[in-house]
């Protein structure tokens, strides 16, 4: 059997590489119900932490101190991920229309730093505020790791070289380290 004439194919043409996919929702155009699924975790980590039980006295100091550090460097983390974006920052997974791939700065060390940061500070926070809120923290792994492979498929479908950026980089949340 042969392959119909290039003008009768339907899909991709033979020199467009063909579109990832992800089994893991859209959650709308942009992907804003995975911004909002953050924030209800988010709100739920403080509320955990402001109201829950709390560390056992003997370990409140060397918590208290450990957990500033962790979310000190979380707010760095953040804050490193969004300069070196700029004016690409978004809230939402799904990657602008006007973007670059980011592989400078803090990109050059980890693929997902502003992600990393919040873990970090919802960690931190758990470290300073109360052992339940390690709970959320928990869901906020899980849930971030889903919310990045949904977006590294966005990344792949409008960056070609991606996937090599994506084994260079193998870290994906903080440096060094995850």
């Amino acid at each position: 059997m042969t392959n119909p004439p290039e003008s009768e194919r339907t899909g991709p043409s033979s020199t467009e590489a063909p579109q990832p996919g992800s089994r893991l929702p859209s959650l709308g155009r942009r992907g804003g119900g995975w911004v909002a699924l953050q924030i209800v975790i988010f709100a739920v980590a403080g509320v955990v932490g402001w109201l829950g039980m709390r560390w056992p006295l003997p370990a409140r100091p060397w918590l208290g101190v450990a957990g500033g550090v962790v979310l000190v460097a979380g707010v760095g983390l953040m804050l490193a991920g969004g300069a070196g974006l700029g004016k690409q920052l978004t809230p939402f997974p799904r990657p602008v229309d006007t973007g670059a791939l980011r592989q400078d700065g803090i990109y050059g060390y980890v693929r997902h730093p502003i992600y990393g940061g919040v873990l970090l500070v919802i960690l931190g926070w758990a470290l300073t505020s109360s052992p339940l809120t390690l709970v959320p923290f928990a869901l906020a792994a899980g849930f971030f790791d889903a919310k990045r492979r949904r977006e590294e498929a966005w990344l792949q479908g409008k960056y070609p070289d991606y996937p090599a950026y994506g084994e260079r980089v193998a870290r994906r949340f903080v440096p060094f380290l995850w």
